[in-house]
């Protein structure tokens, strides 16, 4: 059995799908509200000014804050249903069940909230380590449990979750330099499905 670790938003999807996430799941008012109150931030992220981290931390803030944990999920149950399918690589479908048909353990390993990548894993019968998003008392703080899974996040959750190196042969899956740090603990790395050394 061999571990065949794959980044998800541009990698699995033709596009990033945390934004088309959040349209999704925030109210109209939330969205012009957000939209407003980020505008400098995303001025400021395209200048270079501005890390993608505390964009997307933002995001959440102002998108999911206050909102009840289970009306989100189900919003995350139908993106992952209904959105999800449209956007996804038949080149990374294909490349996933080739996997599965090896015998190989198979884990999407992203940035991506936990809130409909979970159910989109589940229906795939895919392993996951993603950016989890915090609860209490029921609603979403707004906040992540933990640190977002991106760049040297991503191979640390992998070390923690897994023995990589009782795996013969461990396979990595990237497209942006989020994931250059996932794809040095593999033996055979692919970049926007280029295998590269």
């Amino acid at each position: 059995m061999n571990l065949a670790l794959f980044d998800f938003d541009g990698t699995i999807t033709t596009r990033e799908m945390f934004r088309p996430f959040l349209e999704f799941a925030a109210s109209r008012r939330r969205r012009l509200v957000g939209g407003l109150a980020l505008a400098p931030m995303v001025a400021g992220y395209k200048l270079g000014l501005v890390s993608a981290n505390l964009m997307r931390a933002s995001a959440v803030r102002l998108g999911l804050a206050g909102r009840r944990a289970t009306d989100a999920q189900e919003q995350g149950r139908r993106f992952a249903q209904d959105i999800l399918p449209g956007v996804l690589r038949e080149q990374a479908l294909e490349r996933i069940h080739w996997h599965k048909s090896q015998g190989d353990r198979v884990v999407v390993v992203s940035g991506a909230l936990d809130v409909y990548l979970s159910h989109w894993c589940r229906q795939h019968g895919l392993e996951l380590l993603c950016s989890e998003l915090e609860v209490r008392g029921g609603r979403f703080t707004g906040r992540y449990r933990g640190a977002q899974c991106v760049r040297d996040e991503k191979p640390r959750r992998v070390h923690a979750a897994y023995d990589v190196a009782t795996y013969p042969v461990v396979y990595a899956y990237g497209d942006t330099p989020e994931d250059f740090d996932l794809l040095r603990i593999a033996h055979r790395r692919y970049y926007r499905w280029q295998e590269v050394s």
